[in-house]
């Protein structure tokens, strides 16, 4: 599942390095604040590998950027992990492909007519035979 968010990078962690099976690697992670609703919330996203490292390295604490991101769950010892790897980082408003046109109901331009809200005396009434068990 790959998913996006544009925020203010808060804080850039020291990269950490080490050597595997498969060769070197590096990851570095960054605190990453976005608008929740009518507040702000911080998640730590990782940047795995020396390209996205590099990529990371472009940006300075205070940019406002966009990542896109998985949503990585691993066990271990009984103990559950979650991980957000981005695989994209840009400036934040850069559009990444084009959207497409909102589709929309064609705007009349007669004016709406002055009608009151109903009231309790214009709803029909209730009848046995129309009586809902919920």
């Amino acid at each position: 599942m790959a998913l996006e968010l544009e925020g203010t990078l808060r804080q850039k962690l020291g990269v950490q390095q080490g050597t595997s099976a498969r060769g070197q690697w590096a990851k570095q992670e960054f605190i990453l604040e976005f608008p929740d609703g009518n507040f702000t919330s911080q998640a730590c996203f990782t940047a795995f590998g020396q390209d996205k490292v590099a990529e990371l390295a472009k940006y300075q604490v205070g940019d406002r950027i966009k990542v896109s991101f998985n949503i990585r769950g691993r066990e271990y010892n009984g103990r559950w992990y979650t991980d957000l790897q981005i695989w994209r980082i840009s400036p934040a408003g850069q559009a990444t492909a084009a959207p497409a046109a909102p589709v929309s109901a064609p705007v009349s331009s007669a004016p709406v007519p002055d009608i009151p809200a109903p009231t309790l005396d214009d709803m029909p009434a209730d009848t046995p035979e129309e009586d809902l068990p919920f």
